[in-house]
């Protein structure tokens, strides 16, 4: 007997954490399929693969929040201190010792995810495997009981041929997709134009520019600041222009922050029925400084940099409420026009980043200046430069530059992304565009890919940043954290979790229900709750557990627990008890492991899982 596949399209991070939970969940044979149609963005994608990232680009984020496993806090900052293989790691990173509120280099996070699918491999139960394939997938035919994915490769000499393979299920982990920026028509082949930092070859022209120079750096944001700082610490001396519409920048975190989540009472104010954006706007403004003066009172010590960000996600709660008072066609302008200021709130920048470009914008370093306008277009001049045309609020200024780096957002219409697979995707109705937010595709709370009609495409899911507007309408997460790494941790438990439940307990769309059911009548029920509560536990440790011989213990302990407790389901025939038990078990440890109204470390004592390690890296 075949055992099934699981298709994941994708191996970049979104792929590769959710490869890692499927290593780990599966119980039963499964064959596990990363596709990447880019041999060096395998286990890395755009973000961390290591000819995008000199050592100077760090994360965004301090190094304590980069675990790519929600229920264990430290383990990123634990394996770059104990297990990293530093050969060849150039100073000072070579004799660093990561704590939780320090930078990291972005391109270690390559090594790390390699070690730890490595580890989920060599643990997985007998006949689990990975297979790395090579690829770019060009179709899906979705089918009553499978998906034949037609794959395209290129041989050595460069000749394209493709061939099918036939899953049991589909993971689309497909990451960003990039948006072609109309200013720059005439430019795109352009030398001094830089369409892709994060390229290879835009990391070698950034780092051959003239000292100098003169640049134009489309944005003003995070990764307009790794262009600008990557720049500085090469010694440039020519001027740096940071250009976006908002004029928003990040905010540098304290140097010993460390993620907190604080509780604010719901904003009355963004409940009332929408008027029109000068009310609206103004109602939001007032509710948003009323709860920064909240937290600034109750927080007396709190350092006012990251007030911001603990009212956003203080809000998260309560924006889906708010949002369904705003019209579809407004909030999809509201989202276009605020997003970059939304995610300057949000989320901000570790100082090793922001601290060398602030000193440059600085009267005394003054080399870079941020220009507030909307680029109109960017023509090549008689001498050869870059002409940069700025519409500012006075008047339209012209910025010639040498070289012009485009940190020109991503794609966040699917029905406009330049691919062969979303193409068809949206040609055959396998997936809709969010409705709402025009922002990504239509899913579940399960991440299964919707039809235009609403219908489940049951062997289909999404993961990361195609399901930004589900994220935002859903959850309330917005900025870049409707897609970063911590979505991304939810979607890759959350997905494994359905996945596996469909290919070994047989759970259709009735069998799911049921199991929802069946927890509700245990909370409900004084007699099983704590027989529910004790399963729920050992599931949840299952989940988390690295090792095989310890999920093997627990699932032997969580086995023979239903088992004692089976005689509660008289109503359910025999044959059908076990799946439905596990089903309503599962479900229930995975919306505990996938909680963000606390932190991670509030999580691992929460579920019960906490130990020594917490103390390390901090």
């Amino acid at each position: 007997m075949r055992r099934p596949r699981v298709l994941i399209v994708g191996a970049g991070l979104a792929g590769t954490a959710t490869a890692i939970r499927l290593l780990r969940f599966a119980r039963k044979p499964l064959e596990i399929v990363l596709l990447e149609r880019r041999h060096d963005y395998r286990y890395a994608g755009v973000a961390y693969h290591r000819d995008g990232n000199p050592w100077d680009h760090v994360f965004n984020i301090q190094a304590g929040r980069m675990s790519a496993f929600r229920e264990d806090v430290n383990d990123f900052v634990r394996w770059a201190n104990h297990e990293a293989d530093r050969c060849g790691w150039p100073a000072p990173w070579a004799d660093f010792t990561f704590v939780e509120h320090g930078p990291a280099p972005r391109r270690i996070y390559h090594d790390y995810l390699t070690d730890r699918i490595t580890e989920a491999r060599l643990e997985a139960c007998p006949d689990v495997e990975l297979v790395e394939a090579e690829g770019e997938a060009v179709d899906l035919d979705v089918r009553a009981h499978h998906v034949v994915a037609t794959i395209r490769q290129l041989s050595g000499d460069g000749t394209a041929h493709t061939r099918t393979l036939t899953a049991d299920h589909v993971i689309l982990a497909t990451g960003m997709e990039l948006k072609q920026p109309a200013f720059a028509t005439d430019v795109l082949g352009h030398e001094a134009f830089i369409r892709h930092p994060y390229s290879t070859d835009g990391v070698r022209r950034l780092l051959a520019a003239p000292a100098d120079a003169d640049v134009v750096i489309v944005g003003t944001v995070l990764s307009a600041y790794d262009s600008a700082a990557l720049l500085l610490r090469q010694g440039h001396t020519g001027a740096i222009h940071l250009v976006s519409a908002s004029g928003a920048r990040p905010r540098a975190y304290p140097e010993t922050h460390q993620h907190e989540v604080v509780q604010l009472p719901a904003p009355a104010v963004l409940f009332e029925p929408y008027r029109n954006r000068a009310e609206f706007l103004a109602r939001v403004r007032t509710g948003w400084e009323a709860a920064c003066a909240t937290v600034i009172r109750d927080h007396p010590g709190m350092d006012r940099r990251i007030v911001t960000e603990r009212v956003a996600k203080a809000w998260e709660p309560y924006l889906p409420l708010a949002i369904e008072q705003i019209p579809t066609d407004e909030l999809r302008r509201l989202l276009d026009e605020f997003s970059t200021q939304i995610a300057s709130l949000r989320v901000g920048a570790v100082q090793y980043t922001t601290s060398i470009v602030e000193r440059a914008m600085s009267c005394e370093h003054g080399s870079v200046e941020v220009v507030v306008g909307k680029i109109e277009r960017v023509r090549p001049a008689e001498s050869g430069r870059l002409d940069v045309f700025v519409a500012t609020q006075a008047a339209t200024r012209v910025i010639p530059a040498d070289l012009v780096v485009c940190n020109f957002g991503r794609e966040t219409d699917y029905t406009h992304v330049d691919s062969p697979l979303w193409a068809s995707l949206v040609a055959n109705q396998l997936v809709a565009p969010h409705q709402r937010t025009g922002r990504g595709i239509e899913v579940d709370d399960r991440g299964t890919a919707l039809r235009p009609d609403g219908e489940p495409v049951e062997m289909l899911s999404a993961i990361g940043v195609m399901r930004e507007g589900d994220e935002i309408v859903r959850n309330g997460r917005t900025g870049a954290f409707a897609f970063n790494l911590a979505a991304i941790k939810n979607h890759s438990i959350v997905v494994a979790a359905h996945v596996i439940e469909r290919l070994e307990l047989h759970c259709d769309g009735s069998a799911r229900h049921a199991a929802a059911e069946h927890r509700r009548a245990s909370s409900a029920d004084e007699t099983i709750r704590a027989a529910f509560e004790q399963a729920v536990s050992l599931e949840v440790r299952r989940l988390a557990a690295r090792s095989r011989a310890e999920r093997e213990r627990l699932d032997a302990r969580l086995r023979t627990h239903l088992r004692s407790s089976d005689h509660r389901l008289d109503a359910v025939p025999v044959a059908g008890r076990c799946q439905l038990m596990r089903a309503a078990v599962n479900q229930a440890a995975v919306e505990r492991l996938t909680d963000v109204s606390v932190t991670p470390r509030q999580l691992r004592r929460q579920l019960g899982i906490t130990n020594d390690e917490d103390a390390e890296g901090s």
